[in-house]
């Protein structure tokens, strides 16, 4: 298994049970957890035109406001997730990198 698609899986393992995906119905099924993944980065990933919500629809095969509801709820589900993923440098840590690299409140 490459890696992208290992980490999507262990996104998806994250944010599985988180109860923003318990109503979110297509036309037909409900959409699995793993396409809200899918397209919220297929979303994040996209720069300009490519970003938009019909171009990234079609490319999944969904209309433009089930892209809007898939990362809307991939997002709620993910930043759920910042105290636990999102590790904050300590001082010493912080100024270190502000002095090297410039970079003020750096996040390791």
């Amino acid at each position: 298994m490459n890696g992208q698609k290992a980490c999507i899986l262990q996104l998806n393992e994250l944010v599985k049970n988180d109860k923003v995906f318990s109503n979110c119905w297509g036309k037909r099924d409900k959409w699995p957890v793993i396409l809200h993944i899918m397209v919220f980065l297929k979303y994040f990933g996209s720069y300009g035109n490519e970003a938009s919500l019909q171009k990234i629809g079609q490319a999944m095969e969904i209309s433009k406001g089930a892209v809007n509801d898939c990362v809307m709820r991939a997002s709620q589900a993910i930043l759920k997730l910042q105290k636990k993923v999102i590790k904050w440098p300590d001082e010493q840590i912080s100024a270190r990198i502000k002095q090297v690299h410039g970079f003020v409140n750096c996040v390791a």
